[in-house]
């Protein structure tokens, strides 16, 4: 079984910043790509930003310039930065990885960002 477990989230006054983090234990032999999905009430969940085994990254538009995504592989942890956060960044925020032939979610953490 694969474990993800997330932190770092809360709630920050808009142009504030948070870190969060994703840990993946388990029966983990490769991992490929690692991202964060965000899903605000009322909308579908979408990729914020994702990085590959070899550090390449691509972000969602609207937090391009403010958020960072990097990973640890020793430790199997992908670090989301979040700077200059904006109200409509607001959202439960999920990490996602890909191995070979499977996907995992974490359970979600919410980033509540006040006006």
């Amino acid at each position: 079984q694969v474990k993800l477990v997330e932190s770092g989230g809360g709630l920050v006054q808009a142009g504030g910043s948070l870190r969060l983090s994703c840990a993946a234990s388990g029966s983990i032999f490769s991992i490929n790509a690692m991202g964060w999905y965000r899903q605000a009430p009322g909308k579908q969940r979408e990729l914020v930003a994702r990085i590959t085994s070899v550090g390449s990254t691509n972000y969602a538009d609207s937090v391009k310039g403010r958020f960072t995504i990097s990973r640890d592989n020793a430790k199997n942890t992908v670090y989301l930065q979040l700077n200059s956060l904006k109200p409509e960044d607001t959202g439960v925020y999920y990490c996602n990885i890909a191995t070979i032939g499977n996907g995992y979610w974490g359970q979600g953490t919410q980033v509540t960002v006040s006006s």
